[in-house]
């Protein structure tokens, strides 16, 4: 089937979305180019909040303040990254160089060493340089507007530790989380009004209260490009990786983590093998030895994510795949009696969200569907 049947086989099912931010090719440090250069509007629950002069403090005096200063900082950043999907793809290429899942099979934050945990925030200093082209600091990490910048990285909110060469400078935090699906960024002052009196033996301080609710965020809970062998239950994941070789993981891990984005990065932890990418694709992969299977594999193609969407699949982005099993429709509603049983009015059924390939019309196999082999997709 051409790509113009897909089109039309998806019309009036398909509702268009923008694609995903980019992500990462390898696992690894994301080149400049990781991210698109469009600026999108900004997303509900990215919105940068107002930025305050103190109060009492004379207007047009044509001195900086400091959070004059915190403000120009803010807008240069939103300047260079108005959706947050650089920040969003620099993070995610650090945590995913971190864990070296394809060396290592590791895929979650307790599997690494405490020395790795506290290399963390290097890693992401670096990839938010290199991605947003941030100009080293005189003193600091960064030079913004001007600014000195400090960049502090935690894996839980409000874990960031100061240390004293960064006392009433500017700090851009920065923290994620595989386990919650997020990440965030936000700009503060390392002032005494927002530091604990009491440091660690290296003389780092933790923000107190006060400094935790003053933290200006540029973007706050902002989705993290999926894991998938997180979101799995952990039996799951003990099936994949109890296969013997590359090859039966990846087929496993499709298998099991059916109707899910996989990315690259979680292909290549479970393959361990330098041609994990091999292990996917037609000629051989599991796109081949799962189609008996009924299982498709939805790749980052155009025609792909038209088909998946038209199915009510999530739509895989760059760098990403999404499996399913199909069944022919007009076998699922002979089974079901000729009809829609069991939908209202108004609801859209799986008997309805179909795609037609090879001349067949297909939907998404229910469990009590028969297995039976799937088409080819559309290249």
């Amino acid at each position: 089937m051409n790509p113009d049947d897909a089109g039309r086989a998806a019309a009036g099912r398909l509702v268009d979305a923008e694609p995903l931010p980019g992500q990462l090719l390898l696992p690894g440090m994301p080149s400049e180019s990781a991210a698109g250069t469009a600026e999108p509007d900004t997303l509900p629950g990215l919105e940068l909040p107002g930025l305050e002069l103190p109060a009492g403090l004379p207007a047009g005096d044509g001195r900086p303040t400091a959070d004059d200063e915190l403000a120009a900082v803010a807008a240069e950043l939103r300047g260079l990254d108005r959706d947050g999907s650089r920040m969003a793809a620099a993070i995610r290429g650090a945590l995913d160089m971190l864990l070296d899942g394809q060396h290592t099979g590791r895929y979650r934050w307790e599997q690494l060493h405490k020395t790795e945990k506290t290399h963390a925030g290097t890693l992401v200093e670096i990839a938010l340089a290199r991605v947003l082209r941030l100009a080293d600091g005189t003193t600091l990490d960064y030079t913004i507007a001007g600014a000195d910048v400090d960049c502090k990285f935690s894996q839980r909110l409000g874990g960031w530790m100061i240390p004293p060469e960064a006392d009433g400078k500017l700090l851009l935090l920065v923290q994620a989380s595989d386990e919650d699906g997020s990440w965030s960024a936000g700009l503060i002052r390392a002032s005494e009004e927002n530091l604990s009196p009491a440091g660690n033996r290296d003389h780092k301080r933790a923000l107190n209260e006060r400094g935790r609710t003053a933290v200006h965020w540029l973007h706050r809970r902002a989705p993290l490009q999926e894991n998938a062998l997180i979101r799995l239950p952990e039996r799951e994941v003990a099936a994949i990786f109890a296969r013997s070789s590359g090859q039966q993981r990846v087929n496993e891990l499709f298998r099991r983590a059916q109707r899910m984005r996989v990315s690259r990065t979680v292909v290549a932890t479970v393959a361990m093998q330098d041609d994990y990418m091999k292990r996917v694709r037609d000629g051989g992969g599991a796109r081949d030895q799962l189609r008996g299977e009924g299982i498709v594999i939805f790749g980052d193609y155009a025609g792909d994510q038209l088909l998946a969407a038209a199915l009510g699949l999530v739509r895989p982005g760059a760098g990403e795949f999404v499996s399913a099993r199909l069944a022919r429709r007009a076998r699922v509603l002979a089974r079901a009696g000729g009809g829609a049983a069991g939908t209202h009015d108004g609801e859209v059924s799986r008997y309805d969200r179909c795609i037609r390939l090879d001349g067949t019309d297909w939907v998404l196999a229910g469990p009590a569907d028969p297995f039976e082999a799937a088409p080819n997709l559309p290249r």
